[in-house]
C-alpha cells in the first residue's frame, strides 16, 4: 500500500507506520523561476535509511546531499539526521514563499490605495492571491502534526540529540501558517475594502445622476405644462410671459443647482 501511494500523486499529507519502517507523505511548497510550484515528496524511513520520492519540478536535494557529506561519523548521522534534513528543507522553502506573497500583496494594496487599478482586474488578482494563500496553507498545515507525531511517538528517530532539531521544525512551520492566516486575513480585507469602494464609487454617481435629473426635472415640467394645447392659461396673451418665464424657470435651475452642489450631489 505505501509503494502504491507513494508513486501517485495527490496523496494526503500523513504520517504512516508500518512493521520496520514509516512512510510519510508531504506537501511541497517553493519558488522556481518566478514561480510558485507545489509538489509532493513522499519518504519511507527505516532504522538505516530515508527514500524520498519527488513529485514535483524546481530545486531538489542537492543541499541535504551536501550537508550529509560534510557530517562526521558522529551521532548526527544516520537515517534519523537525514529525515531532519529532508524536512528542514521543505519548511525552508516556505520562506521566500511567504516574503514573495507579502510583496505582491503590498504591490496590490499600494495599487488598491492609490486607485491605479480599479474594477474586475483588481479583484480578480485579490482572489488568485486569497486562493494561492488557500493552497499554501493546506501545504504547510500538516506538517505541524507530522513533526509531533515523530516528537511524542517515535524517539528511534526524533532522538534526545535530534529532538531540539525537530522542534525547530515544527516551530518553524507554525510561524509559516499563522504569516498564511495574516495574509489571508489582509487579502480577505483588501477585497471587502475594494467592493466597498466600489459600491461607494456607484453610489457618488447615482447621486450625480439624480442631481441632474432633479435639475432638468424643473424645465421639463413648466414647459410640457406650456406645451399643452389649451385656449385659456394664465399670462399666455400677456407679452412679456416668454421671457419671464424663461428667466423664472433659468432662476430657479440655478437656485437647484447651488444647493444640490453645496451637498455633493453634482
Amino acid at each position: 500500500m505505501a509503494l502504491e501511494d507513494a508513486i501517485s500523486t495527490h496523496q494526503r499529507p500523513k504520517l504512516e507506520e508500518y512493521e520496520g519502517h514509516l512512510f510519510i507523505a508531504v506537501r511541497t511548497a517553493q519558488l522556481w523561476e518566478g514561480r510558485l510550484e507545489f509538489g509532493e515528496t513522499h519518504l519511507f524511513v527505516g532504522t538505516n535509511y530515508v527514500v524520498a520520492i519527488r513529485h514535483d519540478g524546481g530545486a531538489g536535494y542537492q543541499r541535504v546531499r551536501e550537508r550529509l557529506q560534510r557530517t562526521n561519523n558522529g551521532g548526527r548521522s544516520g537515517a534519523p539526521y537525514a529525515l531532519y534534513l529532508v524536512l528542514d528543507l521543505i519548511v525552508d522553502r516556505f520562506r521566500p514563499v511567504i516574503e514573495e506573497m507579502m510583496d505582491r500583496f503590498q504591490s496590490l494594496e499600494s495599487q488598491l490605495m492609490s486607485g491605479a487599478m480599479r474594477g474586475r482586474d483588481m479583484l480578480e488578482q485579490l482572489y488568485d492571491m486569497k486562493r494561492a494563500l488557500a493552497a499554501l496553507n493546506d501545504t504547510a498545515e500538516p506538517l505541524h502534526e507530522i513533526t509531533q507525531n515523530l516528537i511524542r511517538l517515535h524517539p528511534e528517530l526524533a532522538t534526545r540529540e535530534l529532538k531540539a532539531y525537530y522542534r525547530d521544525i515544527h516551530d518553524h512551520a507554525v510561524r509559516v501558517s499563522r504569516a498564511i492566516d495574516r495574509l489571508r486575513l489582509s487579502t480577505s480585507d483588501a477585497m471587502q475594502f475594494h467592493l466597498a469602494s466600489l459600491s461607494v464609487r456607484q453610489n457618488e454617481s447615482v447621486q450625480k445622476l439624480a442631481g441632474w435629473g432633479a435639475l432638468l426635472a424643473l424645465p421639463t415640467v413648466v414647459f410640457s405644462l406650456y406645451g399643452m394645447n389649451f385656449e385659456y392659461m394664465p399670462e399666455l396673451k400677456w407679452p412679456w410671459a416668454y421671457p419671464v418665464l424663461l428667466i423664472a424657470t433659468a432662476a430657479g435651475m440655478l437656485v437647484l443647482h447651488r444647493r444640490l452642489k453645496k451637498r455633493g450631489w453634482i
